[in-house]
């Protein structure tokens, strides 16, 4: 293509100016004016095809990248459904990027649609404080769950039948609400202790659960 520019910015170079010997005029045959005129008009044919054909291999040309996991459409927090997710090709992966086999575990926090699934977005990997254990309460009022995000710190109260509500668990921290039908309460799975995780299990035993929230801690000002 670089070849079929520069012969014709040398015939056009050649071209006689506006200024100068007409068609007709004294100066130059028009006999001899025809072969040059058809063979610019050719280079400009030949330059305008390689042009299409450039375009078109950048039109269908495959993308360059590596296939991973997006969300196909928002999604809320709870198990991954068939549908849920679709294959897509980026450019650029980010670190823990999930390929395959994602249906059916359960994501902990919201996401776009398009946005590609990592590792730390799924319950089985997701980052717990030390010391605790993912652990699954439900709740009777799904309302008060939707005050609720990742992160935030609450404690946990349980009511039996002629009694006062007790404290069973505190400042534990909420690691993802799934998704689930209001009729029955909602779902929190907690960052607790071993020894909370066993309090917890023997009060929904038995008990109707209650919960707090804790104002989130603000950073120290400078």
């Amino acid at each position: 293509m670089t070849g079929v520019l520069r012969r014709l910015g040398g015939d056009l170079a050649d071209a006689p100016s506006s200024g100068g010997v007409g068609w007709a005029g004294g100066g130059g045959s028009p006999g001899r004016r025809r072969p040059r005129l058809g063979r610019r008009r050719r280079l400009v044919a030949a330059l305008v095809a390689a042009l299409g054909v450039l375009f078109g291999y950048i039109a269908i040309r495959p993308v360059s990248g590596a296939p991973v996991l997006v969300a196909a459409r928002d999604l809320s927090p709870g198990p991954l459904r068939p549908g849920d997710l679709r294959t897509a090709t980026l450019a650029q992966v980010p670190d823990g990027a999930v390929r395959s086999g994602a249906v059916g575990q359960v994501l902990t926090s919201a996401m776009r649609r398009g946005e590609p699934l990592t590792d730390v977005r799924l319950l089985h990997s997701a980052p717990l404080p030390t010391g605790t254990v993912a652990t699954p309460v439900r709740i009777p009022d799904a309302e008060v769950a939707r005050l609720l995000s990742p992160g935030s710190m609450i404690g946990v109260y349980a009511a039996w039948e002629n009694q006062a509500a007790q404290l069973v668990a505190d400042d534990v921290t909420v690691v993802t609400i799934p998704r689930g039908d209001d009729d029955h309460g909602a779902l929190l799975v907690l960052a607790a202790t071993p020894t909370q995780a066993g309090q917890l299990a023997a009060a929904q035993a038995g008990g109707r659960l209650s919960i707090t929230i804790k104002p989130r801690p603000t950073a120290p000002s400078s």
